[in-house]
């Protein structure tokens, strides 16, 4: 599924990264715990969470993680957006929860990590 999609699906914002918005996401994870993020091996995949500071933003660099979505209407960080241009990650923000989040993008065909 496109990045486009996923932001049209969930009525969302993408706060930059929109020239990436053709990227293609097969897998989605959600977690607050970047720890465990850091333990996986996928590509194509989406992060979900609510933890809205630099950290997220360098596990998704550290991971190869094209996009990240921000839910519970959590807000980036000017200093967030410069990090995620510059390793070519798009950012999402979602007022709603996680679990609306992932319910919706599952049933759209984004599949778990395991």
């Amino acid at each position: 599924m496109k990045i486009n999609e996923i932001v049209s699906l969930l009525n969302a914002t993408m706060v930059c990264g929109r020239e990436l918005g053709e990227r293609e996401v097969e897998y989605g994870f959600a977690s607050d715990l970047m720890s465990d993020v850091l333990t996986l091996e996928t590509d194509n995949l989406l992060l979900i969470t609510g933890l809205a500071n630099n950290q997220a933003v360098r596990t998704a660099e550290m991971s190869d993680i094209p996009c990240i979505i921000f839910v519970r209407n959590k807000k980036v960080s000017q200093e967030m957006i410069e990090l995620a241009i510059e390793s070519n990650i798009t950012l999402i923000e979602y007022s709603s929860s996680m679990f609306k989040a992932i319910a919706i993008l599952s049933q759209a065909g984004i599949k778990p990590v395991f």
